[in-house]
């Protein structure tokens, strides 16, 4: 069993910054990926950024330049680092952990962006 512990959202005016934690309560070396996804109302969870094991990473299109995804393997912390937020990314954002076939999820963490 993995727990994840996500931290950092809030409210922010747009074209503001926020940086999303999430803690991973094993070594995060030994996941085989983690990946931010969020969710706003009324609509499906998406990818936003994914990080594989080996540190290789793939940002959402409609974020890519905006949104970085980093880990630091000491804490097993992951980031999500949002620049220049929008108002179309207000939502709940989640990470996961992946482990072969088997997939864990945190409570998710509230980001709203004002106009």
């Amino acid at each position: 069993q993995v727990q994840l512990v996500e931290s950092g959202g809030g409210l922010v005016q747009a074209g503001g910054s926020l940086t999303l934690s999430c803690v991973v309560s094993r070594r995060i070396l030994s996941l085989d990926a983690v990946a931010w996804y969020r969710q706003a109302p009324g609509r499906q969870r998406e990818l936003v950024a994914f990080m594989s094991s080996g540190g290789s990473t793939s940002i959402a299109g409609n974020v890519e330049g905006r949104f970085t995804i980093s880990r630091d393997n000491a804490k097993n912390t992951v980031f999500l680092q949002m620049n220049n937020l929008e108002p179309e990314d207000t939502a709940v954002y989640y990470c996961k952990a992946v482990i072969i076939a088997d997939e864990y999820w945190g409570q998710g963490t509230q980001v709203t962006v004002s106009s």
